[in-house]
C-alpha cells in the first residue's frame, strides 16, 4: 500500500466527514433547484424505464407532473408510459431544451451507460438543464429515499466515527480510492469520480486469492445460478468440493434447478439447493417476488417464504467460501452466520451497494468476528453497482 495515497485519502475523509450538518442539510434541500433553475417545476425525465416510473410516480404524488419523456430507445416513442407522452430525445429537446430541466433516470447495473454520457447527449441536442435524479430525490426525500446507496448525507454524517473506522480495514490502494469514490457519491451525488468497474469476474478475483478444487461454497441469492455456473464453468472445471445455493424467489429457483437438472451426475451430486431467504434467524418472512436478481424481502411483499440462518442450516458444514448478494438483507444473514464465520474464516464476498450504510457496516461487522481477514473493495459495474466487499483470510490471501 502506498503510504502517500492513504494519507491524501484520510485527509479528504476527514474533510467529508467534519462538514457542519446544517450546510449539509441546506445542499440536501436546495442542490435540486439550484441546478435547475429556473425550470425546477418543468421537468422532462430522460429514460423511462424502471427508475423513470418509479421518479414519475413520486412526482405524481408530490403534485408534480413531467412535460415528457425521452428515451432512446425507438420502439417507446410515441407511446405513454404512466400517462406522459414518450419522445425521442430529439424532438424532447426541440420541444423543450430551452425552457425545461431534462432529469436523468438511467441508472442500472449490466450496462456501461453513465449519467455523464447522459448529459454529454442532451447537452449536445442543446438542452438547457441537465441534472441527474439523485439531486431531484434529495428534495423529495420523504417520497424517495433511501434507495440503494442513495439517502441523506446529514443522516449519513451522524456515523462518522463507523466511516472513519471501516476506512482503516483496507487492504490495498485501489480498496481505498474506491471507497472515497463511494463517500463522495454518498455525500456530494459526484458521479464523474466513481471509478470505472474491475475486469475480473464478479466474485471470483484471482489477483485477490486462488480457488480451491474441493471449496465448500455458500452462494446466497444463487438467483438462476449464474454465480455457480461461473464457478464450475471458467474457474473450478474439475470441481470436487460441495456448492449450497439459496434462493428463495420461485421463478428463480425454476431457473436454477434446470441448470443444476442439466449438470453431470458427479456435479450435480455435489450441489444441495435450498428455496429460502437468508437472515439471522430462522422463521417466516414476506417477500416480493419478480423473477429477477432484485426479488428481495420486502414487509409488502404477497409471498411468505422460509428465511434460514447459516448457522443452524449448515451445522455441520465447514465452508470455505460464503458470497452474499441478497438485497439488502446481508447484515442481518452475517449475523445468522457469525459461528461459521468465526469457527471456519471462510472468504466471504458480500454485497455492499443495497443499503447507503453497508459499506461501512459490513466490513465492520465481518471485523468483529475474526481477526484473519484482509479487506478489498471492488465495484464490477458501473457507478456503485455491485459493489463487494471480499474478505480473504490471511491464508488464502494472493495479493503480497
Amino acid at each position: 500500500m502506498d503510504t502517500n495515497i492513504k494519507n491524501t485519502c484520510r485527509v479528504e475523509l476527514q474533510r467529508i466527514l467534519s462538514e457542519d450538518i446544517d450546510h449539509i442539510i441546506k445542499r440536501e434541500e436546495s442542490l435540486f433547484d439550484e441546478l435547475t433553475e429556473p425550470f425546477s417545476g418543468s421537468l422532462v425525465l430522460f429514460g423511462a424505464g424502471g427508475l423513470g416510473r418509479k421518479t414519475l410516480d413520486g412526482l405524481q404524488r408530490a403534485g408534480v407532473t413531467p412535460l415528457a419523456f425521452a428515451d432512446n430507445n425507438s420502439d417507446l416513442w410515441g407511446t405513454n408510459v404512466g400517462g406522459i407522452q414518450v419522445l425521442s430525445p430529439e424532438e424532447a429537446a426541440r420541444q423543450f431544451g430551452n425552457n425545461a430541466a431534462f432529469v436523468v433516470t438511467i441508472w442500472r447495473a449490466g450496462r456501461g451507460y453513465r449519467f455523464a454520457d447522459a448529459r454529454r447527449q442532451l447537452i449536445g441536442l442543446k438542452c438547457a438543464k441537465v441534472v441527474s435524479f439523485a439531486s431531484l430525490f434529495w428534495k423529495y426525500k420523504d417520497i424517495f429515499l433511501p434507495y440503494y446507496a442513495l439517502s441523506l448525507p446529514h443522516e449519513l454524517s451522524k456515523q462518522a466515527d463507523l466511516i472513519e473506522s471501516a476506512f482503516d480495514l483496507w487492504t490495498d490502494d485501489s480498496s481505498i480510492t474506491e471507497y472515497l469514490a463511494q463517500l463522495r457519491f454518498r455525500f456530494y451525488l459526484d458521479f464523474d469520480n466513481l471509478p470505472s468497474p474491475v475486469l475480473h469476474d464478479q466474485y471470483f478475483p484471482e489477483d485477490l486469492f486462488k480457488l480451491k478444487n474441493d471449496e465448500v461454497f455458500i452462494d446466497c441469492g444463487a438467483f438462476d445460478g449464474d454465480t455457480v455456473k461461473a464457478l464450475l464453468e471458467t474457474h473450478l472445471p474439475a470441481f470436487a468440493g460441495q456448492i449450497f445455493a439459496l434462493e428463495p424467489d420461485p421463478l428463480n429457483l425454476q431457473h436454477l434447478r434446470d441448470y443444476v437438472f442439466d449438470l453431470d451426475d458427479d456435479t450435480r451430486s455435489r450441489m444441495t439447493i435450498l428455496p429460502s431467504a437468508v437472515g439471522a434467524n430462522c422463521g417466516k418472512v414476506s417477500f416480493e417476488s419478480t423473477g429477477t436478481a432484485s426479488s428481495v424481502v420486502n414487509q409488502a411483499g404477497s409471498l411468505l417464504i422460509d428465511c434460514v440462518s447459516l448457522d443452524e442450516i449448515l451445522k455441520n458444514v465447514k465452508p470455505t467460501f460464503i458470497k452474499m448478494d441478497i438485497e439488502g438483507a446481508e447484515l442481518d444473514a452475517l449475523t445468522g452466520a457469525s459461528r461459521l464465520i468465526r469457527e471456519n474464516a471462510p472468504i466471504l464476498a458480500i454485497s455492499v451497494y443495497h443499503r447507503p450504510d453497508d459499506l461501512w457496516r459490513i466490513p465492520l461487522m465481518m471485523a468483529s468476528l475474526s481477526s484473519r481477514y484482509q479487506y478489498f473493495l471492488r465495484a464490477h459495474n458501473e457507478e456503485g453497482w455491485d459493489l463487494v466487499c471480499y474478505a480473504v483470510p490471511d491464508d488464502r490471501i494472493a495479493v503480497k
